[in-house]
C-alpha cells in the first residue's frame, strides 16, 4: 500500500498534485493517530471507539461514493519523548491509505500552517472535516478554512477530545464531551455548519 506524503520535508507527486478536484469536496482526517484512539486506559481520549466507528463509517462512505472526495490524512508531528513523536508507535494512522489518497505531516495545530495542504483544496471546495483534537487541530484548521473562504462542515461525534484541567479555576476539571459541545457552538457561530452522523449517508452524494 503506497502513501503519499506532502510536506516541507518529503517530495511531492507532481501526478498527484495536479490532478483536479473533479467534485471540489475535500474530506480532511485530522490526527487520526494511534496515540489519541488508543483506548482510554492506552491514553486515547474518552470517546475514542465512538469516535474511531464513526469516522471509520464517514471514510468508507467517502470512499464508496460515485463522486469520491480529496481524501487527505493530516498527521501531527510531536517532539521527542511525545506520544506522536515521528515515527513511534503512537504517530502512526490509524487508518491505512489509498494510494490516490494524500498524507500531510504538520508541526502546528493549524493544518494549513507550514505546509502544502493549501494546494490541494481550491478556496472554492467544501471541505469536511473530522478528526483530533476539538479544542487544537479541529479548531484551527476549521477557522483557517473558514478565513479562505472554504465552505466548512464538521460532523458530530467524528471529533474528539480529552478532559480539560481549569488550571485558573481550581482546577475543576471540563469532561471531554462539554469540551466538545462548547467548540461546536463556537465554530457555529464562527460560520461553520454542523452535521450528524444521520447526515453522512448523503454527504458525499449530489445535494
Amino acid at each position: 500500500m503506497t502513501r503519499h506524503p506532502i510536506d516541507n520535508h518529503h517530495s511531492q507527486h507532481p501526478s498527484h498534485q495536479s490532478s483536479p478536484c473533479l467534485t471540489c469536496r475535500v474530506l480532511l482526517l485530522l490526527d487520526l493517530q494511534v496515540c489519541m484512539l488508543n483506548s482510554p486506559a492506552k491514553g486515547g481520549v474518552p470517546s475514542s471507539e465512538t469516535v474511531y466507528r464513526n469516522i471509520e463509517h464517514i471514510l468508507h462512505r467517502a470512499r464508496s461514493a460515485n463522486q469520491p472526495p480529496r481524501i487527505i490524512h493530516i498527521r501531527n508531528s510531536g517532539e521527542s519523548g511525545d506520544a506522536d513523536a515521528p515515527n513511534s508507535p503512537g504517530w502512526q494512522l490509524v487508518f491505512p491509505t489509498l494510494e490516490h489518497e494524500f498524507v500531510i505531516d504538520k508541526l502546528k495545530n493549524n493544518a494549513f500552517s507550514g505546509t502544502k495542504l493549501a494546494e490541494l483544496i481550491p478556496r472554492d471546495a467544501e471541505l469536511i472535516i473530522v478528526g483530533m483534537q476539538s479544542d487544537y487541530c479541529v479548531r484551527a484548521t476549521c477557522s483557517a478554512a473558514l478565513g479562505r473562504g472554504n465552505t466548512v462542515i464538521l460532523i458530530k461525534e467524528a471529533h474528539a477530545t480529552y478532559d480539560r484541567i481549569e488550571v485558573w479555576n481550581g482546577g475543576m476539571v471540563t469532561n471531554a464531551h462539554d469540551v466538545e459541545s462548547e467548540i461546536e457552538a463556537e465554530l457555529e457561530e464562527a460560520g461553520v455548519n454542523l452535521l450528524c452522523m444521520s447526515d453522512v449517508p448523503h454527504l458525499f452524494s449530489d445535494r
